[in-house]
């Protein structure tokens, strides 16, 4: 892959964070936006989990506290970022797939199919955790999809 005339453009404001990263590839565009916006937020999940877990423990060592944050910070960012990008590809090429239409069934489908690839992440597939965890991300991003219009 040829990244040499990709423009990565990053605006900032007090509610919100936009990422424009132009690679010449619509779908690899949409799924390094959800990639990159994403991940910020499981980071900072993380982050957060381990700083309370620091102020609550008794006898604090904040050289191995803050190792402890960073490295579980920056995996589940990773994590995060992973999902997002599969989700947000998966619904632009459905839509593509349909023709351009652009309705709460791209996001069904495209949750639908992040579900079946979380389920046998872990190594252990069986047809009944891949069905829940499918139908599971399907109602998250369709419910998601239907928040958006409000």
């Amino acid at each position: 892959m040829n990244l040499s005339g990709s423009r990565l453009s990053v605006k900032a404001s007090p509610h919100s964070m936009d990422f424009l990263m132009d690679t010449g590839n619509p779908t690899l565009n949409c799924t390094l936006d959800g990639v990159l916006k994403i991940s910020g937020v499981g980071a900072a999940h993380a982050a957060s989990q381990e700083a309370y877990s620091l102020i609550r423990k008794a006898v604090p060592s904040p050289r191995r506290d803050l190792e402890k944050i960073v490295m579980k910070a920056g995996k589940e960012g990773l994590q995060w970022g992973m999902v997002a990008g599969m989700y947000a590809g998966f619904e632009y090429g459905m839509e593509k797939a349909r023709g351009g239409k652009h309705d709460w069934k791209n996001a069904a489908l495209g949750g639908a199919l992040t579900g079946v690839i979380l389920s046998v992440s872990d190594g252990r597939v069986s047809q009944d955790k891949m069905v829940r965890t499918a139908l599971t991300a399907s109602a998250l991003a369709t419910a998601a999809d239907f928040l958006k219009l409000f």
